[in-house]
């Protein structure tokens, strides 16, 4: 049992670990709908290591994402992206979180095929009042709420496509994690990519 009460051991016996080629759980969704916040309480309470795919990027460029997109523009910025994220798939055995535009590349959305991925799904309304200060280069309009309305609006079929389950990510950070450690069992319980 966990410290948060989730009994991470399914009924079947088999327990909520990484496996040895692959990550434990992939985080999708779009900005503002706490992929970041709750992939690192769901590492920590599986004792796993986390990784941000936008963190990861800057680590390895030395830069900002918005200086990217902006020196370098998107499709560049989008062909760095899917280099780092088929690397972390490949080699990361924790929990993993994508940038919210990763699912817009191809090669992306092929890569996430075999894996354990979760969409955490909020509104329009309240993943803009999670990001409405932050300098996200792609909310950089004359209306901001609006962009941000548009832009989930083209990706949400995606994020669901690629998902096994989407998880509904409106509540406290902690809830979300158990929510996704309860679907996580399940699937683990169910034989589903294993």
């Amino acid at each position: 049992m966990s410290s948060t009460g989730v009994d991470v051991d399914t009924p079947a016996g088999r327990s909520v670990e990484p496996t040895a080629s692959r990550p434990a759980a992939v985080l999708v969704g779009f900005m503002g709908a706490g992929k970041s916040t709750v992939g690192r309480l769901l590492a920590d309470r599986l004792g796993v290591d986390f990784i941000d795919t936008d963190h990861e990027i800057v680590r390895r460029t030395g830069r900002s994402i918005p200086d990217i997109f902006v020196t370098d523009g998107a499709d560049r910025f989008r062909e760095l992206e899917a280099e780092v994220v088929a690397d972390v798939l490949s080699t990361h055995t924790g929990i993993v979180a994508l940038g919210g535009g990763a699912v817009t590349t191809r090669t992306v959305r092929d890569a996430l095929d075999s894996h354990r991925v979760f969409y955490l799904k909020v509104s329009a309304e309240s993943g803009f009042e999670r990001v409405r200060e932050s300098d996200r280069p792609l909310l950089a309009s004359d209306d901001p709420a609006q962009r941000y309305r548009a832009l989930l609006a083209e990706r949400e079929e995606t994020y669901s496509a690629v998902a096994g389950v989407d998880i509904d990510a409106h509540g406290d950070p902690d809830a979300v994690a158990d929510l996704v450690i309860l679907a996580l069992a399940e699937e683990l319980t169910a034989g589903r990519p294993s």
